[in-house]
Formats: C-alpha cells, sequence, structure tokens
C-alpha cells in the first residue's frame, strides 16, 4: 500500500499557487489566472510510476536523453521504492509532478545503464576545468562512494516542493543505513539544468533593431546563466565544485524559439553538475529549506 509521506511543520506546501497554463497571457500578465493545488508526496511506486518518472527524466536529460536506457534508468529507481519521493495533487494514482532520489554509482556501476551515465558525466566533467575533481572522482581507478541525486519537477511547478524531498531523503539514508544498507556516501553529485538566453532566429527575420548586437566577440563569455532549479544557487555555495556543459546532441537552428516562454529572448538549456561532500550534504539541504522557506 502507498504511503503518503509526513512533511514536518514549516516545510509543508499542502497549498500553494500555480500558474494556470491554459490562462490568456496576451495583455500586461497582472490578471495572470492563478490555481490552488494541493501537493503530497509519496514512496516512488513501481506499478505507478514509470511513465511519469521516466517523462521526467527525458526532461532532465533534455536532448541527451535519447543516449541513455530511460526504461533501464526508472527500473533502477524504482528498485528502490523506499528511497526517495514523488510529489503528487490527486492522489497516489496519478503520475508524478516532481520526484528526487539517489543513486550508488559505485553499487550500480555493473549495470550498463549506470555505466553509461558514468561515462557521460565524465566526460562531461573533463569539458570544464571547473569540473576537474569531479573527474577525478569518476575515475574507474577510484573507488569512490558516490551518490548521484536525480530530480525534476514539471516546469510550473514551485520549487518550494524541493526542502521536504531533500529532507526526507537525507532521513531515509539514515534509516537505510541503519538496515546495513548501501548509502554511506563520500559525495554527492547533482545532475541539473540550466540555461541561457539567446537571440530569437525569428526576430532576426523583421527589421526591428537588436540589443543582441552590443557585444560580439565577448557575447559567449558574457552570456548570463539561469537556474532551472532555484535551490541549485544555494546548493552551490556547500560544493567542492560546480559547472555547465554543452549537450551532445545538437539542436536544430530556431529550437530555442520554442522555449521562448512569453519572452523576447529564447533560451538554449544546458547541462550542469553540483558536487557536495557527504558531510556538507546536511548543511546544504538546511540552507535550501531556508532558502525557500514559505513566507
Amino acid at each position: 500500500m502507498a504511503k503518503r509521506k509526513e512533511i514536518r511543520e514549516g516545510q509543508s506546501v499542502e497549498s500553494t499557487r500555480v500558474r494556470d497554463q491554459d490562462s490568456d497571457d496576451s495583455d500586461s500578465g497582472e490578471d495572470t489566472n492563478m490555481l490552488d493545488v494541493e501537493f503530497e508526496w509519496f514512496d516512488p511506486q513501481p506499478d505507478i510510476d514509470f511513465h511519469g518518472l521516466k517523462t521526467l527524466l527525458r526532461q532532465l536529460l533534455d536532448v541527451d536523453n535519447q543516449i541513455f536506457d530511460l526504461s533501464a534508468l526508472t527500473d533502477l529507481i524504482l528498485e528502490q521504492p523506499l528511497l526517495g519521493s514523488t510529489v503528487k495533487v490527486d492522489g497516489n494514482e496519478t503520475d508524478p509532478y516532481a520526484f528526487l532520489t539517489v543513486l550508488n554509482l559505485h553499487e550500480h556501476r555493473e549495470k550498463q545503464v549506470i555505466k553509461d551515465l558514468t561515462t557521460y558525466l565524465r566526460q562531461k566533467s573533463n569539458s570544464n576545468p571547473s569540473l576537474s575533481q569531479l573527474s577525478n572522482l569518476l575515475s574507474s581507478s577510484v573507488s569512490s562512494q558516490i551518490g548521484l541525486v536525480l530530480t525534476e519537477r514539471l516546469i510550473n511547478i514551485p520549487s518550494e516542493v524541493a526542502p521536504p524531498m531533500y529532507t526526507m531523503l537525507l532521513e531515509e539514508i539514515t534509516w537505510a543505513l541503519e538496515e546495513k544498507e548501501p548509502y554511506t556516501f563520500s559525495h554527492y553529485l547533482i545532475l541539473s539544468k540550466t540555461y541561457v538566453e539567446v537571440a530569437s532566429t525569428l526576430d532576426q527575420e523583421d527589421n526591428r533593431p537588436h540589443k543582441k548586437k552590443k557585444k560580439e566577440a565577448g557575447a559567449k563569455q558574457d552570456k548570463e546563466i539561469f537556474y532551472f532549479h532555484p535551490e541549485d544557487d544555494v546548493l552551490e555555495r556547500h560544493s567542492i565544485c560546480h559547472g555547465g556543459f554543452e549537450y551532445s546532441k545538437q539542436e536544430g537552428e530556431g529550437h530555442s524559439d520554442s522555449k521562448r516562454a512569453f519572452q523576447e529572448l529564447g533560451i538554449k538549456p544546458q547541462g550542469h553538475m553540483i558536487l557536495i561532500e557527504g558531510k556538507e550534504f546536511e548543511r546544504a539541504v538546511k540552507a535550501v529549506a531556508e532558502y525557500l522557506k514559505l513566507s
């Protein structure tokens, strides 16, 4: 039977407001329709959550999701139903709107999907000097106990659902360790994503002046990085290294226009990794909860 998780006082997001995606945003935006939503936290359910989790993994990995066997990765997550959480709205029988879990890369190192994922993470860490410490840890000659944190939520789900999931993960790891389960991690690696704004190719077709021409030679270096998950900004402050990387699969020209999200500029997603020492992870989680505390 599914277990509805208890949320500690002060962390509840039992009722909050989200944007109605069907509302008319053609006006000034001041009258944007909002919906009151009650969220519930559950353990992952193998008989219910497969397709929902696979969809969220596809979103998390963006265009590079094609590289991996997402079905095998989803199955691996569901094989540990007492570790990690899903967030739902209409009861346990529905698809999750968000999830968070952790996978032991060393424990599952012989599984093909983890081999593929570890190779991918190592290659991406090699592409960014800021991630050199991670590259060393992921080396096949090093047997580090790295917990890979995977978390994603639908685009209009508020970030306040994240702190309870992280807090419950800490509690569940403590309980698992009491049962001698393999969750003693030297490091936690959060795989996430960020984005930069890019000029719209649609706008280039008209005769309006374009702000993008203000910087040319240094434009790439000067682009501001934005977070899909605001809590990543806090987690980075507790990390030993963090950095972004380009996806392996290249999107077609104009793809960023499909992600304009009611703004003038398009967006270009990119992968992002945050490495936190095991002894620092609890403090990082507490900082996230404080940062995203509801007013």
